[in-house]
């Protein structure tokens, strides 16, 4: 029953990466809008993401409480040693969510709609992007729990170039899934050819954060070269996202769209995929060559079986009722179109 846990938090994973960052890639589109083009963008955004929007963030919570529950020790350790980006991520999870609800379902319509407006478009960026950071600073094995003073334990755990890139890294990837994603959620050409672009462009500055990540991992003296290309699973999986990164180019180019979402979802799931298989099952590393793992440090026997059966029994009910409410509004948006 431990694997169906870990199952279940690495596909939690996944999917906050794939739905809830094109939640927050549409506010970060949106803020690299021109101005005369983010009423429409706005409004594309609202109709693909209003209905579920808060959905999204059950793979974080899901996430969360495998932690909690299966695996307390390296909860306790992320949430002590890294409290500081956790709580601006959450700041901003809720910074963002209240801002959408206002500027959205406010009764009085005025100037603070600006205010909502600016705080939903920052918040989407400063979200991912400390998310990328946690993400960073678990496997960069600068967590220091033996450390003596504030800064090294609860600052540099998290404050260096590698996990800055993973941050920047984590914004792009988030503004290549929303751009891709919402090509299909117009039926204006313009708008359409408009996210087009925003694709190419966001694909272009996600490949550049790609770089920065390598090269702040060689400052940092992280092996990550050796973590990505050191075994035939991320060698495959690297070689399969290029050539998905490839196909994607062709048919933004001749304005083939049908499949893309599967390709930017396909290419997100092979970057996870090498990244975690690598370490697995070590989820932390800490400073001095310790770590934290899935099958070590995981809860008795009794805990992860509960927990695992909750997860199998709660995912019949949850999965197709969720499954059912992204169909039925996909389902109201084609009728109102036609």
């Amino acid at each position: 029953m431990l694997y169906v846990v870990i199952v279940f938090l690495w596909t939690s994973i996944l999917l906050y990466l794939l739905l809830g960052g094109a939640d927050f890639g549409a506010g970060i589109i949106e803020l690299f809008t021109s101005k005369h083009n983010q009423d429409n963008t706005r409004k594309t955004m609202y109709r693909a993401i209003g209905p579920i929007w808060e959905a999204n963030h059950m793979w974080l919570i899901i996430a969360i409480v495998i932690l909690f529950v299966g695996f307390p020790e390296i909860y306790t350790t992320m949430s002590i040693y890294l409290h500081i980006p956790l709580v601006i991520m959450l700041m901003g999870i809720i910074a963002r969510g209240t801002a959408f609800s206002f500027r959205n379902y406010d009764a009085v319509v005025d100037d603070m709609q600006l205010i909502y407006n600016r705080i939903f478009r920052y918040a989407s960026c400063v979200t991912p992007f400390f998310l990328g950071i946690i993400a960073g600073s678990a496997v960069a094995g600068r967590i220091d729990t033996h450390a003596t003073n504030f800064l090294d334990a609860y600052v540099f755990s998290w404050l260096h170039w590698f996990s800055v890139a993973i941050g920047l890294f984590t914004v792009a990837i988030c503004g290549f899934l929303a751009a891709v994603y919402l090509i299909g959620e117009t039926d204006n050409e313009k708008d359409r050819q408009r996210f087009i672009a925003k694709a190419r462009t966001s694909n272009i500055l996600a490949v550049i954060a790609g770089a920065l990540v390598f090269v702040a991992a060689w400052v940092e003296h992280i092996p990550l070269i050796q973590w990505v290309f050191g075994n035939v699973v991320g060698i495959t999986a690297i070689g399969l996202a290029s050539l998905s990164l490839l196909l994607l180019w062709y048919l933004l180019y001749h304005g083939k769209t049908k499949i893309l979402r599967i390709l930017a979802g396909f290419q997100v799931t092979m970057i996870l995929l090498t990244t975690t298989y690598r370490h697995f099952p070590n989820i932390v590393l800490l400073k001095g060559g310790a770590y934290l793992s899935l099958l070590d440090n995981a809860g008795n026997a009794k805990t992860m079986a509960a927990l695992g059966w909750a997860l199998l029994l709660g995912s019949v009910f949850i999965l197709p009722a969720l499954f059912y409410l992204i169909y039925s509004f996909q389902k109201k948006k084609s009728s109102v179109a036609h």
